[in-house]
């Protein structure tokens, strides 16, 4: 079968199942993963080989940047440090235990392969975290921490990823040497992105108004950033998250509102079809590397991966409840800025350590052999306890979590509608506002002022609850013209406000997203109608 054939009947599949899974109320990646395990086994089907090139660079870019652009920066830059204690200090946790129980409990494991599994394995996914956790209405603050973390472990954990596969391909590992080493690519990444992000902040702004080339180079900035980061021998990964964050927080000062609809339109269709197809692939990949499983009985691989399934589990439980109220026990700083999370709250991200893609690209891309032509000790095994924790903690985990979250009443009790609702009441009375201080001396007709103003007023009587009233009579084409212009100065005011409360409160990401969405399609509603500058 051609690759083609394959991809296009991948995608058609991915997308039917995605409805499925909706219907039956699971995450997605979940079911895609079971029925690329079942298509994989189907008897006569040509094997699915997933390179670890196409995931790191098709796969892994535009999915770590879009997950950059949705994560609020505000939140993020507020749960930062536990954020951090999660993406570097449980990846070395996890990566330590890991390599300890390996090299006790698997014959012939050494150190170094055991902290290479522990590195492949150690980081949860940026996409399972998000999808599992997605409409299940818990607390801002948890998929903050749970995002935030996935975009920042893979960096860490591809680092100590190096490091392991350099002390088994050279045998010279020097631990103070590595720990140096891994500050300095962490720091030379981060600035990195920061200057990439600013040249094409510039960039974005220079062609505003130019849409089609705008989306363009949206799609093109984390492929560009990736590749100068690995041919610079940085991270790639954290390149391109530092990137997606910068312009992210600054994306209301250089895209328009015709960029941000195509923009967002392209990029959901995009993310969903790649989210799609790397998780089915996941699934597929079992065949083959049962296969290739040489000197192991089928049972021992399983023991181990379940062995190695569970102590990743246990490792992160074990490390985020310290880590939760340990630093409020010895910082009065942390106690006044941070609200004291519930054991509740903790206990669903200590849970929700769903792994995915990254790790098994991880183990894929392990050499076939050592310098020396010998064999790669360990791969096939490392490949297949890689699955299996995937697997594990994908399903077991992913399918629990619900369950998790109801028992211990953890959905956020916060009245979003009503929220949402306060804040469209005040955008439209600061219009209001605007308008009787800025357009009540006879700068506009006073028909067109009456009606832009009945529009507002209509707006905030439907919003407490109140009929709506007739509708109004049609003005000339001059007059309704002259209320276009002023409708459109309106938004702006209404924009101001919504970036207002995106800074300063703690209202949910999404409802802001929501609004500034429907302001960009008034807004391009009425450009259709707006006389030629």
């Amino acid at each position: 079968m051609h690759p083609i054939e394959t991809i296009t009947g991948l995608l058609g599949i991915t997308t039917l199942l995605a409805v499925v899974a909706r219907r039956l109320r699971i995450s997605y990646p979940i079911l895609l993963v079971l029925t690329g395990l079942f298509i994989g086994w189907i008897p006569g089907l040509p094997p699915v080989i997933l390179s670890p090139d196409v995931v790191f660079l098709i796969f892994l870019p535009p999915l770590l940047y879009a997950a950059a652009w949705q994560i609020d920066n505000v939140e993020l830059k507020l749960y930062s440090r536990s954020v951090l204690f999660l993406a570097v200090g449980l990846v070395l946790f996890t990566s330590t235990v890991v390599a300890l129980v390996a090299i006790v409990c698997i014959p012939g494991f050494t150190l170094a392969q055991g902290y290479l599994l522990g590195a492949i394995i150690a980081p949860p996914d940026a996409v399972a975290a998000s999808s599992v956790t997605k409409g299940l209405n818990i607390p801002k603050r948890i998929t903050t921490v749970l995002e935030g973390e996935s975009l920042v472990n893979d960096a860490s954990s591809l680092i100590i990823y190096r490091y392991g596969l350099v002390a088994i391909l050279t045998s010279q590992f020097v631990l103070w040497k590595a720990g140096l080493q891994f500050i300095g690519i962490a720091l030379a990444s981060g600035a990195l992105g920061l200057v990439i992000g600013w040249v094409m902040l510039k960039v974005h702004k220079a062609i505003s108004r130019d849409t089609i080339t705008n989306t363009a180079i949206t799609l093109l900035i984390p492929y560009g950033s990736y590749l100068i980061a690995e041919q610079l021998h940085l991270s790639g990964v954290l390149v391109v998250v530092t990137v997606g964050l910068f312009i992210s927080a600054r994306s209301g000062q250089v895209f328009t509102y015709e960029s941000r609809l195509q923009t967002n339109s392209v990029w959901a269709v995009m993310v969903f079809l790649l989210n799609g197809l790397v998780f089915i692939l996941i699934g597929l990949q079992l065949p083959t590397i049962v296969s290739e499983l040489n000197g192991y009985t089928m049972p021992q691989a399983v023991n181990y991966a379940l062995l190695i399934s569970a102590v990743a589990i246990v490792c992160r439980i074990v490390w985020v409840f310290p880590g939760a109220y340990g630093p409020r026990w010895l910082s009065a700083r942390i106690r006044k800025r941070e609200a004291k999370p519930r054991w509740q709250q903790v206990a669903v991200v200590s849970w929700a350590g769903m792994r995915g893609v990254v790790s098994l690209a991880g183990a894929l891309a392990l050499p076939l052999t050592l310098p020396n032509g010998q064999p790669f000790p360990g791969r096939d095994l490392i490949l297949f306890i890689t699955f299996g924790v995937i697997f594990c903690t994908l399903v077991l985990q992913g399918l629990t979590l619900p369950v998790l979250i109801d028992e211990l009443d953890v959905r956020e009790k916060i009245d979003e509608k009503k929220e949402e609702r306060r804040l469209r009441q005040k955008m439209a009375l600061q219009a209001i506002t605007h308008l009787e201080a800025n357009h009540s001396a006879g700068s506009v007709h006073d028909d067109v002022l009456n009606y832009v103003k009945n529009t507002y007023e209509l707006r905030i009587n439907e919003l407490n609850g109140m009929l709506r009233a007739t509708n109004l009579a049609e003005r000339p084409a001059e007059l309704y013209q002259q209320a276009v212009r002023l409708q459109l100065e309106l938004l702006t005011i209404e924009r101001t406000v919504l970036s207002e409360q995106r800074k300063d409160s703690q209202l949910d990401d999404d409802i802001l997203r929501k609004i500034e969405q429907e302001l960009d399609l008034e807004a391009a509603r009425l450009s259709l109608v707006q006389p030629d500058k």
